[in-house]
């Protein structure tokens, strides 16, 4: 899904409820890897026609407002259309919608097809709303939309019934549910709206301080902080520890990370870390090989530097380097990262984490009280 702040073109599925039109494959999928790493692509909005991990620039705001009400038929022409409307960042529609996509993956690489995710975010006129959704009409597109106000959302229904556009209101039924369940009424408010109520509170600020934290004890930088972390992730080079750490930061929870270098011992402070705080990733040999290949070549290392980094005996190696610390801290979880993405990785760990934790253990809290 290519991600722009106002209309990005996103990723690519055959949604279920329209008669799809033929999409010719263009992209025979064929290693288990290759598979894995076409269908993330898809759900990121990279076009299959050119290779995976070649950067796309991202557009800024301005050229996203310039698409707003006209989006280039070419860019869609491509497969299924899908419109997702938001009068806050659009973060909910975008989320919900991806995991749903997630279910396609295998079509989306089967068939070579894409499903172009196009996100309008902070809208909060009707005007803006009615133009947008007569413009998912025109490219037969389908059409999500989480609105706080019952009137924009109400307006969005009958736009969608009236020009046969397919929509999904996200928002409304949980907002229905929980005013059931609580005996009051919904405020109706957007996130901007000057009686909502801000945020700024206790957690928000707790998350920026994890987020200091675990961007300072990135690779293995001051080691001597490693008792203040509340999760410590170990691993080989390539094993998605950055990512990880910065996800699961991003949830209130203090994050460090130390790479496993062949050769070179990893240290102390790590074995006086509380075990169940440690989780250590595992990985495939031939899918981590393959990764670090990638990472070669996309930094344009020569073809001796890029054996040095990932070839098979040295992968092997660091493998077993890995392993053998392991086997000596079987208080440390193991977790196997092989073709797995961020969100699914950090779900167990938080889960193993909060599992291993007693009642005296001092844990970021992430829940909210209104």
């Amino acid at each position: 899904m290519s991600s722009s702040h106002q209309a990005h073109p996103e990723p690519d599925s055959e949604f279920p409820l329209a008669a799809s039109s033929p999409c010719s494959p263009k992209l025979k999928a064929s290693p288990k890897l290759n598979r894995w790493s076409m269908a993330r692509a898809l759900r990121s909005g990279a076009k299959i026609d050119r290779p995976i991990n070649a950067p796309r620039r991202q557009s800024t705001t301005e050229e996203a407002d310039r698409k707003t009400s006209s989006i280039d038929g070419d860019d869609v022409a491509a497969g299924k259309s899908i419109y997702l409307v938001s009068d806050g960042t659009g973060w909910t529609a975008e989320h919900s919608v991806n995991a749903a996509l997630g279910q396609f993956e295998n079509r989306l690489v089967n068939r070579g097809c894409s499903v172009n995710t196009h996100l309008f975010s902070w809208v909060e006129d009707e005007e803006k709303l009615l133009e947008i959704i007569n413009q998912a009409a025109k490219q037969k597109a389908m059409c999500f939309y989480t609105l706080a106000n019952p009137s924009m959302s109400k307006s969005a229904k009958e736009a969608c019934d009236q020009l046969g556009v397919l929509s999904v209101d996200i928002l409304g039924p949980i907002i229905e549910g929980i005013a059931s369940h609580l005996g009051v009424s919904p405020s109706g408010l957007t996130r901007g709206a000057p009686g909502r109520v801000k945020t700024l509170n206790d957690a928000y600020f707790k998350r920026i301080e994890a987020i200091e934290f675990t961007i300072k004890q990135d690779d293995g930088t001051l080691p001597e902080n490693l008792g203040k972390a509340d999760i410590v992730l170990v691993g080989v080079s390539r094993t998605g520890k950055t990512p990880l750490s910065t996800y699961i930061a991003q949830k209130g929870y203090k994050v460090a990370n130390v790479p496993f270098v062949m050769g070179v011992e990893p240290p102390k402070t790590l074995f006086e870390v509380e075990p169940r705080k440690v989780f250590a990733l595992k990985i495939e040999l031939v899918v981590l090989q393959a990764i670090r290949r990638t990472r070669a070549k996309t930094l344009g290392v020569d073809t001796e530097g890029e054996n040095r980094y990932s070839g098979f005996d040295l992968v092997r190696k660091e493998l077993d380097f890995a392993s053998k610390i392991y086997a000596k801290n079987p208080g440390w979880a193991v977790i196997d990262v092989t073709n797995k993405a961020i969100e699914e990785t950090a779900a167990v760990i938080l889960r193993l984490y909060h599992d291993g934790s007693d009642s005296s253990t001092s844990v970021p809290c992430i829940s909210k009280r209104f």
